[in-house]
């Protein structure tokens, strides 16, 4: 299965006040491994960047005005997602811009089923506790090191949200997560109420020959076997 785990950076929060989109950065994901392939690109917005979102990104309008306008991009943009679903953390603001962007571009715009939204994860997972990206970093112990000297950028944090995505799936290995000492009598009875539902005894896998063979395993070990205590 094929993921983008994307985040933009913006001039500002609100479209409607004229905020543009100034960075894109996107991974891959095959089978919830990063496979190394990524987008990434910074937009000239075609506006001033004002101060409090350029202390935020660390981008500046001198530094954009050079840079592609989006709808330069929006192909190889589109091409790169395709229609694989899109793992963004707080995923409304970020397709909110994407969508203002593609329409100016004359481009279709995403839909937000194929968004998979790493805040309503985190909510789910950790009912009442932060779901920033910094307090999921923290919880899972992924350095913000580079975060804290860089500051905000679509790439750097596309990558953190990469390693929290994998985390809040259950590690390296999502779906082998062992049982608690806690959840495993749950979890055994559960297993046992299934068994006991069958209406149809599953059939006997074992030869007439083996259970000769085990019966008289059984005999040669004595009162003590375990099979006798049954």
């Amino acid at each position: 299965m094929r993921e983008i785990v994307l985040d933009t950076e913006t001039t500002g929060l609100e479209t409607s006040q004229g905020h543009r989109v100034i960075e894109i950065g996107c991974l891959e994901l095959h089978n919830r491994a990063l496979t190394g392939a990524r987008y990434h690109t910074y937009l000239n917005p075609q506006r001033d960047v004002p101060e409090e979102a350029q202390r935020v990104s660390n981008l500046s309008t001198e530094f954009l005005r050079d840079k592609p306008l989006f709808a330069d991009v929006a192909d190889e943009f589109l091409a790169f997602i395709g229609d694989s679903p899109l793992v963004i953390h707080n995923a409304e603001f970020d397709l909110k811009f994407l969508n203002m962007e593609l329409s100016k571009a004359d481009r279709p715009v995403l839909q937000s089923g194929r968004a998979v939204d790493t805040v309503l994860m985190a909510r789910r997972k950790f009912p009442g506790s932060p779901a920033s990206l910094d307090a999921l970093c923290r919880r899972f112990n992924i350095s913000l090191d580079e975060r804290k000297s860089k500051g905000h950028g679509a790439m750097l944090d596309v990558e953190l949200l990469a390693q929290v995505y994998l985390e809040l799936l259950g590690g390296k290995q999502p779906g082998l997560e062992l049982l608690s000492k806690t959840s495993a009598p749950a979890a055994v009875t559960k297993l046992r109420k299934a068994a006991q539902a069958r209406t149809v005894p599953l059939a006997p896998r074992l030869s007439e020959e083996e259970r000769a063979r085990h019966d008289a395993m059984v005999e040669r070990l004595g009162a003590g076997a375990i099979w006798k205590k049954t």
